[in-house]
């Protein structure tokens, strides 16, 4: 396993921390105004799934783990989970809900994600950066308000809430990010 600095790891990396497996959830540089700058990491156990926090000088050596990464369409939710098929092999495999995190609300079926494995177990998920879809609620748009760059609440059809601009109706396609649930644009289609 290379060993990189630890300024170089990234989220959805995978490191090796005293003989165990953790994938990175956070990653923040903190540079104090006294002393050497330092990384600050969030990880998730691989095996058990405990959080826990390290924290490493930027000149310190990290274990940084190979992972393979394939995409997988999305098929259906099994309870806390997410059953994925293998493009290329058609097998399935169950993806837990901690793997994918909050941007799981803007899976759709057949959606095609790229799914990290260690050894055949998915270690993290990464969902298209965007998605398309309905507004099934908004408020109605009010004469004078499209003069103003002021947003208005709206209900998707996956039941998320977004602000959108008031020009936007109910039974509109809009473009959202999955990263952070923000309005992009209005659908083209």
């Amino acid at each position: 396993m290379p060993k990189v600095n630890a300024n170089s790891i990234r989220v959805g990396n995978v490191v090796e921390i005293n003989g165990k497996l953790f994938a990175v959830l956070k990653t923040q540089m903190v540079q104090p105004g006294k002393g050497g700058a330092f990384a600050q990491f969030e990880l998730r156990g691989i095996r058990d799934g405990v959080k826990t926090q390290e924290r490493y000088r930027s000149s310190e050596q990290v274990e940084r783990v190979s992972l393979e990464d394939r995409e997988y369409q999305y098929l259906y939710p099994e309870g806390d989970n997410y059953a994925f098929m293998d493009i290329e092999t058609f097998e399935q495999i169950i993806v837990s809900g901690d793997v994918i995190g909050d941007p799981a609300v803007w899976l759709q079926e057949g959606m095609v994600c790229y799914i990290r494995t260690y050894e055949g177990s998915p270690v993290a998920a990464e969902l298209p950066q965007t998605v398309t879809l309905k507004i099934v609620e908004a408020d109605p748009v009010v004469k004078g308000q499209t003069a103003s760059s002021s947003f208005k609440p709206a209900i998707l059809e996956n039941g998320q809430k977004i602000l959108v601009p008031p020009h936007i109706e109910s039974g509109t396609r809009v473009v959202v990010g999955t990263a952070d649930g923000s309005y992009m644009e209005r659908a083209k289609d």
